[in-house]
């Protein structure tokens, strides 16, 4: 039998378990006897992540839950072969995510960047119920309590769980945050209120699905929000942006004439 580490009472994530990193963060919650699988990463390291859940002395009958904080390949394209070893497991995901999920969507989720030669396989993944704001997951006597907050993705997830908070793509210890695309389904403002809510929330510890788990730190997020509002004018995620006042200017000086004085 394996040695659990748990990063906090009744959390583990694989990556900290191997102690090496595999991909995105899997984070095991459990009580109980039950437990839940949040985020997956990619199928061929899916066998070797259930295989050391079991050996942990986790029953593969006993897991609830095969959650997703959002459709990116690199989160779900294992869940597929995971519902196949925990077939009673119930698969869950926000209505978009699993939009995206159940036709295999290539452009949202990332599976397919052609301008920088990257080409995931994705098939068809069937969500067994979707979760939104509010929702509560029961494992054990623990519940993780849904919250939406897109930005990075729409149809993003997080999941509190007394001071925790499985945070998804929103913001990474070093002050960094999920990939701003529109053909992801990016949304600036919306990923400033996100990270707004996270600032003020009580959560103490955040727990991504990327890198090292961090203290929340209010000046860290807002740091980051101040980053985030200051793109909201400029030209640097194109039409995320809701303007990009340059123009006007331009304008004007179209209308007036070019004085090298004030360029």
């Amino acid at each position: 039998m394996l040695a659990r580490r748990e990063l906090f009472p009744n959390i583990l994530e694989m990556n900290y378990q191997f102690r090496q990193r595999m991909g995105c963060s899997v984070y095991v919650v459990h009580d109980a006897g039950e437990w839940a699988l949040i985020d997956i990463g990619f199928e061929d390291s899916t066998d070797e992540i259930i295989d050391a859940i079991r050996q942990m002395d986790f029953a593969l009958s006993q897991c609830r839950y095969l959650i997703c904080t959002h459709a990116d390949v690199d989160h779900i394209q294992g869940m597929k072969r995971a519902k196949e070893l925990m077939p009673h497991a119930r698969l869950v995901a926000h209505p978009h995510a699993r939009l995206l999920m159940e036709k295999a969507d290539r452009i949202e989720t990332y599976a397919e960047i052609s301008a920088q030669g990257i080409s995931i396989d994705l098939s068809p993944i069937p969500v067994d119920e979707s979760i939104d704001e509010g929702d509560l997951l029961t494992v054990g006597n623990l519940k993780l309590k849904v919250w939406s907050t897109p930005g990075h993705a729409n149809g993003q997830l997080a999941f509190e769980m007394g001071p925790y908070l499985f945070s998804g793509d929103n913001i990474y210890r070093d002050g960094g945050v999920g990939n701003i695309d529109a053909h992801h389904g990016s949304d600036l403002v919306e990923f400033i209120k996100s990270l707004e809510r996270i600032r003020d929330s009580k959560i103490e510890w955040l727990l991504p699905s990327h890198g090292p788990v961090f203290r929340k730190q209010p000046a860290h997020i807002q740091k980051t929000i101040d980053r985030l509002k200051s793109y909201l004018n400029l030209a640097d995620f194109g039409t995320c942006a809701t303007g990009w006042p340059l123009l006007q200017e331009w304008e004007e000086e179209l209308i007036h004439g070019f004085d090298p004085t004030k360029a």
